[in-house]
């Protein structure tokens, strides 16, 4: 009950159809990714609910002019003239930073966001208009923007050498190379400088964002089709397809198998790549993840090289996998070791079809809310009391998700006193505090 609203109860400081900024919690600062997957969990109710479709075409709105103002920015501030006073304005980038930028790192994940807000409204059965995605609005001059931004980031190093659309440095943090992060070779992926941690890459072409950006780029062609830009859509198509063919040829490799029989080889999922032929063998608990590729809609759930990748994420081949006497789950580099995120047990639950499994993450999740009842961005693996960012906002959304897809699909492990194996009828939905799920 604590969990589900928390967007808009705390975050969605300003709401209209013409404009929203949503707050990342305890950040005041609007990022792409988390504003959109704040949202999205109240997307369905826009047809019925007014003020939550505002709040759709608002920030799809504030999006859009975000991406026009930066599209190698991953956070803004509210407004150009007032600081926040965390903000980065000392970081040396190319393009340089502007008042209205919180933070210029470039991750692919945040414009695949922003396509992915745009599908949400479009989908929301008339909670927005039509005329938001219309002949140039600035959704559709977003969405050229965002297709210019990936093709300049298939180019590889050497290729673009001196003539770089994106560079970043600050000190701790920065991106190597010069700004330019580790070297890529040409291959169809699209670079990115930094994880949806906003940590730095190891390589440049982060698997489980390309994913993400391949999916929204076929439907955001969909849409663009529908609206009369059949060029735009032309190009969308065509970049969607480009790199869901590169994932298939340079990010699926061969790995010994979780069970560790020698000579017993199974095909898996890089985390990232450099079009070399070097790889990354890991996951990281902030999404998109590895392990959220089935959420994303690039694989089924079923998939058997899915299943081999998620095997390996959840198990001590990954080495941000962490295991004490409170909680085991994915954690990630930008909060060390032996902390577990939340968001990574969430999206265990969210990909698995094991009662066992669910129940075990579900025991996790209230154990890691106990001290105040939301969830949190990680929480220690041997005392969860001891956690960081106590509002998150994304992740109590998250939360709010898996309860109410249980409640729906799985009602014997949420509420008590309903048998195994009844399921709700009748569009009925169940929405229960932290406490109430524990049995």
């Amino acid at each position: 009950a604590n969990c589900w609203p928390n967007t808009l109860d705390t975050t969605a400081v300003e709401v209209s159809r013409g404009d929203a900024f949503v707050i990342t919690g305890d950040i005041p600062a609007l990022w792409l990714r988390d504003s959109t997957n704040q949202v999205l969990p109240f997307a369905d109710l826009a047809s019925e609910d007014g003020a939550i479709a505002a709040l759709l075409e608002g920030l799809l709105r504030r999006q859009a002019r975000s991406v026009l103002l930066d599209p190698y920015a991953n956070a803004f501030n509210r407004n150009a003239s007032t600081s926040t006073g965390q903000d980065h304005q000392g970081d040396v980038r190319t393009p340089p930073m502007q008042p209205a930028v919180f933070e210029g790192k470039w991750e692919l994940d945040s414009l695949a966001s922003f396509l992915r807000l745009g599908r949400a409204a479009w989908e929301s059965n008339g909670g927005v208009p039509r005329g938001a995605f219309g002949s140039g609005s600035e959704w559709q001059r977003a969405v050229a923007s965002v297709l210019d931004t990936l093709e300049e980031q298939q180019a590889g190093t050497v290729e673009e050498f001196g003539r770089e659309s994106y560079l970043f440095l600050r000190g701790e943090g920065e991106a190597a190379n010069g700004g330019r992060g580790a070297a890529a070779a040409r291959c169809g992926l699209v670079k990115c400088a930094f994880r949806p941690s906003d940590d730095p890459t190891t390589f440049p072409f982060l698997v489980p964002a390309n994913a993400y950006m391949s999916v929204e780029l076929n439907h955001t062609s969909h849409m663009l089709d529908a609206v009369g830009n059949s060029a735009l859509a032309a190009r969308a198509r065509r970049l969607g397809s480009e790199i869901r063919t590169a994932l298939e040829t340079h990010a699926v490799v061969s790995v010994p198998s979780t069970d560790g029989r020698i000579g017993d080889d199974e095909r898996v999922f890089a985390y990232e790549v450099d079009g070399f032929g070097n790889r990354l063998l890991q996951d990281d608990a902030n999404a998109p993840s590895l392990l959220a590729l089935p959420l994303l809609g690039f694989v089924e759930q079923e998939d058997e090289l899915y299943q081999a990748t998620r095997r390996r994420a959840l198990s001590r081949q990954n080495p941000f996998w962490f295991e004490g006497s409170a909680l085991k789950g994915v954690g990630s580099p930008h909060t060390g070791p032996q902390r577990v995120w939340p968001l990574g047990l969430i999206t265990q639950a969210l990909t698995s079809d094991s009662d066992a499994e669910i129940s075990q993450v579900l025991d996790q999740l209230v154990a890691a809310a106990a001290e105040t009842g939301l969830m949190h961005e990680s929480v220690s693996v041997t005392n969860t009391s001891d956690y960081t960012r106590s509002w998150f906002a994304w992740a109590n959304g998250m939360f709010g998700t898996l309860i109410r897809k249980l409640a729906e699909e799985r009602p014997w492990l949420v509420m008590r006193d309903m048998p195994a194996g009844v399921r709700m009828v009748g569009g009925d939905r169940a929405s229960r505090s932290v406490g109430d799920i524990a049995k």
